[in-house]
């Protein structure tokens, strides 16, 4: 189990952040985020990973690139990533496939933002899992972990159907009980011992 108050030096890459219901800000709440990178140093960047985009559609959106063939030989769930850069996309991805400007996040996840993954992907091929995002979400040094000791976030380890799965309305919930948290059982505020 991840401690609730991290080691200042360890890094929550790779991780998910599960809104805490306490959480009140409209653009987090219900929220799960992939951390892409985190450092005590550097801060964070991640992506929302469960909030399903509707307007671009994905065939839309490869127009909009001249992305062929039209229509693709195959689609991928978009989703609003986050707050930070809304038209700037990001896909995050199985490790299967790489290319120029891929980031390694972890043994299994990859964030490409460059154009040839959309163009595998539209051509029936790339990485067998993947997400598009629209924007992001970062913190600058020091405000991911002080969030999360005020309960705003609950760290958790990554899960593939979490993060690649395609029932967006449910996987906030989906996520709190893989961490054996029933939101309905929760207190706001933080208390003392």
């Amino acid at each position: 189990m991840f401690s609730m108050d991290p080691d200042p030096d360890a890094s929550l890459t790779g991780y998910l952040l599960i809104a805490m219901p306490s959480l009140m800000d409209r653009a987090f709440q219900q929220t799960v985020i992939f951390l892409c990178a985190h450092s005590p140093q550097d801060g964070a960047m991640g992506l929302v990973v469960n909030r399903r985009l509707v307007e671009p559609g994905f065939d839309d959106l490869l127009a909009q690139l001249e992305i062929a063939p039209a229509p693709p030989k195959r689609r991928i769930a978009l989703c609003s990533g986050g707050p930070m850069e809304s038209s700037r996309g990001f896909v995050l991805h199985s490790s299967d496939w790489t290319g120029d400007g891929s980031l390694t996040v972890d043994d299994g996840i990859v964030l490409t933002a460059s154009l040839d993954v959309l163009r595998e992907i539209a051509d029936g091929q790339g990485p067998a899992k993947a997400l598009l995002a629209l924007g992001h979400a970062t913190w600058s040094p020091g405000q991911l972990e002080s969030e999360i000791r005020q309960n705003a976030w609950l760290p958790a380890p990554s899960s593939d159907a979490i993060v690649f799965g395609t029932d967006h309305d449910r996987k906030w919930r989906r996520a709190m009980a893989m961490v054996g948290v029933d939101p309905l059982r929760l207190v706001g505020g933080v208390g003392n011992a």
